[in-house]
């Protein structure tokens, strides 16, 4: 235990903390949105975008948009728009603060927890200023990692006020406290389980082992009902499909290697990439169960005398069990973010032991304080190099591949980014994109994203033939593919094969007879070709999917008339001047007015 330290000097090391955090990471404030995620939980979301409400609430408890059900992240998100409407800066400055607050509520707890001050305000620093952390901070839509953070904390802050005073009140409060959490982030279900470890280890409540397992229960069911319910979220989505494609021994291989590699990078954190791909991975599983069997076997052996090891240990491997991928979600091998509160584990586990070999050295303090400071000090240059990675898409997705082997998503994204982005004005961007779909498709020849978006972008090239290539493989892969196939009808028109066209869109009607999009593309082709009459029924069908389709009514009309079907051309064009009117566009309104008044002249001249 460490020498009772005045309120004053305790007082310094809180504002240290937030000084230092605030100082590595006050670079997102310049940093913008990411369209990866962040399109589809903010910038896209109207749901978010339009700030808080009761319908907004109200969706927040009921959706799984994205695969999660997390509303208490929802209405972070939505508040954040509320006040700072899409600006970026002011977003990821909430993460920050939210991030700051964990670090002093973790240095809180340790402290009350151990009376080891100068080892609890080790161990914050190192949670605060680690790159690992970086992820969860400086993207936006990774508010679920600092949000479930705080009531981890605020969680286990509740359970050691309980154990010091039990009662009712304070236990319901710790039940709150990990509900609210669950609902910011599902990955807090194991919280109970290191509620149980905290009881061996620092409170020392071992004797009350019956008691303390159960009052972890109410706790577990809790956690188990909201497994359930994310399980539900994610395979609506489609993300639990690679469980159902990857074996099971594949999974457990690369969950072994993500164990090891999560403590290489925690101790060395380099190579930090916003996605780590599955199938880029050397699978030497051997030395990473051989790495992980010989540190389990030393924290066997030493349990009785160094039980914070223990606690560490089991922390780290404990938490890390939603996301290790026994049940693989999404694409990726592993994933920085996931690190947040498992690495507080492994942090302890070093910390005190570090702390233990030194405690009889006559210049421990003046040694371990150098090589302290000097660990943090790389840990915050580290963290600032990282944060400006994420400033935006260009340098995120560009670091990503070149950190990682065989990244083919970051290379399809990276040229998304190029193809919409400077893509729009420069020719060289877009032939730059290109390559890098082609690199993607190299690496996974199955991967139907880049074909179909390297399609588009030789669209916009005006290389057709390339195009309409490129977006069969897509139909080849995926038959039923819309995007492609409204791709390979467009390539088609643009090189004048036009009943190549039709018959594309026809298939794609047999497959989405409501699809708008088919339609109008039908109707441009049959206007262009002079067979009006088929004109007339696309366009029919265009309105009766999208009645208030203004274009289309116009252009209706037109139709109509040169078909000599004059009074159904008057009616239509009346109909337009309604719907015009309705919706307050006086410009269009007159423009067809005269057009109506072509009508009637026509009209009139036939009746005389």
């Amino acid at each position: 235990m460490d020498k009772q330290l005045s309120k004053y000097h305790i007082f310094l090391i809180y504002a240290a903390l937030a000084l230092v955090t605030f100082v590595a990471f006050e670079q997102v404030r310049n940093n913008e949105f990411i369209w990866y995620d962040d399109e589809d939980y903010i910038i896209n979301n109207p749901h978010v975008n339009n700030g808080l409400s009761i319908e907004s609430v109200g969706w927040a408890f009921t959706t799984s948009h994205v695969g999660n059900w997390h509303p208490l992240t929802w209405i972070s998100h939505m508040v954040d728009c509320q006040l700072f409407g899409l600006n970026a800066g002011a977003h990821h400055i909430v993460n920050l603060l939210i991030h700051i607050a964990n670090t002093l509520l973790l240095f809180l707890l340790l402290k009350q927890m151990t009376g080891a001050v100068w080892c609890s305000a080790f161990v914050a620093a190192v949670f605060a200023l680690h790159p690992l952390h970086v992820e969860s901070v400086a993207w936006a839509a990774e508010r679920k990692d600092t949000l479930s953070g705080l009531f981890w904390m605020l969680t286990i802050a509740a359970y050691v006020r309980y154990t010091r005073q039990p009662g009712f009140g304070r236990y319901l409060l710790v039940f709150f406290a990990l509900a609210l959490g669950l609902m910011a982030k599902p990955m807090l279900v194991t919280l109970p389980f290191v509620l149980l470890l905290l009881d061996y280890w620092p409170l020392d409540r071992i004797q009350q082992l019956r008691r303390s397992i159960i009052e972890k229960i109410p706790l577990i069911i809790l956690s188990g009902a909201s497994s359930v319910v994310a399980y539900i979220a994610q395979q609506k989505v489609g993300a639990t499909k690679l469980s159902e494609i990857l074996p099971l021994n594949l999974r457990a291989a690369n969950a072994l290697i993500s164990y090891r590699d999560y403590i290489v990078k925690m101790v060395y954190p380099t190579q930090l990439a916003v996605f780590y791909p599955l199938h880029s991975r050397t699978f030497d599983v051997y030395r990473a169960a051989l790495l992980l069997a010989g540190i389990s076997i030393l924290v066997i052996l030493l349990v009785r005398r160094h039980r914070y090891l223990t606690v560490g240990w089991l922390w780290y491997l404990g938490t890390l069990v939603p996301v290790i991928g026994f049940i693989q979600i999404g694409s990726q091998a592993m994933a920085d973010r996931y690190t947040y509160l498992p690495s507080i584990g492994f942090f302890i586990m070093v910390t005190w032991g570090i702390a233990e070999i030194f405690g009889k050295w006559r210049y421990r303090k003046i040694v371990l304080g150098i090589l302290g400071s000097v660990v943090l000090a790389a840990l915050l240059i580290c963290t600032r190099i990282q944060v400006g990675y994420w400033h935006d898409e260009v340098p995120l997705y560009k670091h990503a591949f070149t950190v990682t082997k065989s990244n083919y998503v970051m290379h399809y994204f990276y040229g998304w980014v190029l193809q919409v982005g400077e893509g729009k004005e420069d020719e060289s961007k877009l032939e730059e994109a290109i390559k890098h779909f082609d690199e993607a498709i190299r690496i996974n020849p199955k991967y139907i994203d880049s074909y179909n978006r390297k399609g588009s972008t030789l669209l916009s090239l005006r290389r057709y033939e390339e195009a309409a290539a490129s977006f069969i493989e897509v139909l080849r892969l995926e038959p039923g593919h819309m995007q492609a196939i409204n791709g390979l009808g467009t390539a088609l028109e643009k090189m004048g094969k036009y009943d190549s066209a039709i018959q594309v869109y026809d298939k794609a009607l047999q497959m989405r007879p409501d699809s708008l999009v088919i339609h109008y593309k039908l109707a441009s082709i049959y206007n262009s070709q002079g067979k009006l009459e088929l004109v007339v029924k696309h366009c029919n069908e265009i309105l009766r999917l999208k009645p208030d389709f203004q274009e289309i009514r116009i252009n209706l009309a037109n139709v109509l008339f040169r078909l000599g079907r004059v009074e159904e051309a008057i009616e239509t064009a009346e109909e337009a001047i309604k719907l015009a009117e309705t919706m307050g566009d006086k410009e269009t309104a007159e423009e067809v007015r005269k057009q109506l008044q072509q009508y009637k002249t026509k009209k009139a001249s036939h009746q005389q």
